[in-house]
């Protein structure tokens, strides 16, 4: 997330109060939640998380280029 530049913030956001949500193609133990970002120009977060234990594990986290508002 360092890296990408990507808050904790906005990763929370995102798993908090999706603006999508959708099992994800290639692994369906996992989930895809997609939120817009203000502070970076309204680009849309995707996280990609496993809830299947009680505690939520992201996976990864980055600004999708494909995904439109």
């Amino acid at each position: 997330m360092t890296e990408r530049e990507i808050s904790p913030d906005w990763v929370e956001r995102t798993l908090a109060a999706p603006e999508a949500d959708e099992p994800d193609q290639a692994d369906p133990g996992l989930r895809r939640a997609f939120r817009s970002i203000p502070e970076r120009d309204g680009r849309i977060l995707r996280v990609v998380y496993s809830s299947q234990t009680e505690e939520i594990r992201i996976i990864t986290a980055f600004f999708d280029r494909g995904r439109r508002r």
